[in-house]
């Protein structure tokens, strides 16, 4: 480990990374600490955390859960698991321990995996699925595909009557306080994603503010750094937790939904993908954009539509998949170009020391900063399944990459400026668009499923089970709720 101390309470007590973690540590923890309570969390079908309490009466009983886990109800769970066979195993997961920072007594939590009957991985579960995406993407590729992403949601508090510093309609971007509201709410959200384990890269205030009915609606953003997909999905699963609890907590709302109000901009849940092979960034070859990018960029291309059954998953996801605000509509790429569905952002790729230049007292750097190109996929919302929606993207890499076509889908789908933009009029024409609804999502996941379900990774039951939700989706107010 390095010399700064880790924020991550566990890793600094045991001083290695999460990934090392054994049942010994933890039980070590829980005793040294005075942990009273254990949790298991898992996510069931509406992609919220559930909680199993344990309270621990003695090392015995502390080492028998950790060992073997518990019983859970299936069918309470998941809607495509019958009633009369509903038994599910639910064993914690060593490595994504951390304590909870809301319990009034001393509490360890866990995220857990799902378990069948005959003791296998559940088929249908969605960190499962992840783990075979993950597992078939460095067989096909020789490489590690990782992902950080940008979560968007909105705060709601009592607006100030005859407020000096007024919020400005739909100007709230990199906006401080005091024209920003919830500045500090947002630091004291990222802190406790810290001290859980999640690497956090930046947060700010978004575009989108504005009053109504007398209350402030205030757009935020903390986007994250990249880590193996794994990692990333259980980040994202802690950190809506963690927003949702400390909101309650301030007598704040707060709401991830896609679209909360016509003509207001939405919140969505863009995710950057980056590839790498003995920790160099294979996005970049030469200081330009390499083959394997493109062909990965081809990949998400041709899969794109159906990817939305994964990351775009309440009918309220496509009414902010319109065009002129900011979100994606048709299937093409582009480089800095937020009207793309795919965008490449600035990646560092000039060969100049920046800093140097304005700030002359230090010495020129010669270290290489194309570590951090990514590709940038603009479609998915927080009402995604974050573990389908990375395995789905990784499953579109491993298929781009392998594409023999894949550089001239590339290229046939590269957009140079703004796509609504009167030039692009005859191209716009022959590019594929993105569904309308959710049962367009489904319709499109299950012209594509043999793609998702080659290599096992994807099982035929889970697209199943996704096509049926899409399809029997209905409108209502809870949507908004998310």
């Amino acid at each position: 480990m390095n010399n700064l101390q880790n924020i991550n309470e566990l890793v600094s007590f045991f001083d290695k990374p999460t990934s090392e973690f054994t049942k010994a540590d933890i039980k070590n923890f829980i005793i040294q600490n005075k942990i009273e309570f254990v949790n298991f969390m898992y996510a069931a079908s509406d992609h919220k955390l559930k909680t199993l309490n344990f309270v621990i009466p003695n090392e015995e009983y502390l080492d028998s859960i950790l060992s073997f886990g518990e019983r859970v109800d299936g069918s309470s769970l998941f809607p495509y698991i019958e009633a009369d066979n509903s038994d599910l195993y639910v064993l914690p997961r060593f490595s994504a321990a951390f304590v909870d920072p809301f319990a009034t007594r001393p509490t360890l939590c866990m995220l857990c995996s799902f378990f069948d009957r005959d003791g296998n991985l559940l088929e249908t579960a969605s960190e499962y699925t992840l783990q075979k995406a993950d597992r078939n993407f460095t067989e096909k590729t020789g490489m590690t595909f990782e992902a950080m992403v940008e979560l968007e949601y909105y705060v709601i508090g009592q607006a100030d009557t005859g407020d000096a510093f007024a919020v400005q309609n739909q100007k709230g971007y990199h906006e401080s306080s005091p024209y920003a509201r919830f500045n500090e709410f947002r630091k004291e959200c990222m802190a406790h994603i810290a001290r859980i384990g999640g690497a956090i890269k930046y947060g700010h205030n978004e575009v989108g503010n504005f009053v109504y009915e007398g209350k402030v609606y205030e757009q935020n953003e903390i986007e994250f750094l990249p880590a193996r997909i794994q990692q990333t999905a259980d980040t994202m699963l802690i950190a809506q937790w963690i927003i949702r609890n400390l909101a309650y907590q301030r007598g704040l709302d707060i709401t991830f939904a896609p679209k909360i109000r016509t003509g207001k901009a939405g919140s969505g849940m863009h995710v950057h993908t980056r590839v790498v092979k003995d920790g160099k960034n294979q996005y970049v070859a030469d200081g330009k954009l390499s083959d394997i990018a493109r062909k990965t960029i081809a990949g998400f291309i041709t899969l794109a539509p159906s990817l939305t059954a994964f990351g775009n998953m309440r009918p309220s996801s496509y009414m902010r998949l319109v065009p002129h605000q900011e979100a994606p509509t048709n299937v093409c790429w582009g480089d800095s170009n937020r009207s793309v569905l795919i965008r490449v952002p600035l990646g560092w790729t000039a060969k100049t020391d920046m800093s140097y230049k304005i700030n002359p007292l230090e010495p020129q750097s010669n270290a290489n900063a194309e570590y951090k190109q990514t590709i940038e996929i603009r479609s998915p919302d927080a009402t995604a399944d974050i573990y389908l929606l990375l395995a789905g993207l990784a499953t579109a890499a491993a298929y781009g990459i392998q594409m023999p076509d894949g550089l001239e889908i590339a290229k046939k789908t590269y957009v140079d400026v703004n796509i609504h933009s009167e030039e692009n009029k005859e191209k716009v024409r022959y590019l594929e668009h993105l569904p309308t609804s959710c049962r367009e999502s489904a319709a499109k996941l299950n012209e594509q499923r043999t793609i998702y379900e080659a290599n096992g990774v994807f099982s035929s039951k889970l697209i199943d089970n996704t096509i049926h939700l899409l399809e029997n989706y209905i409108e209502e107010k809870r949507d908004y709720a998310l």
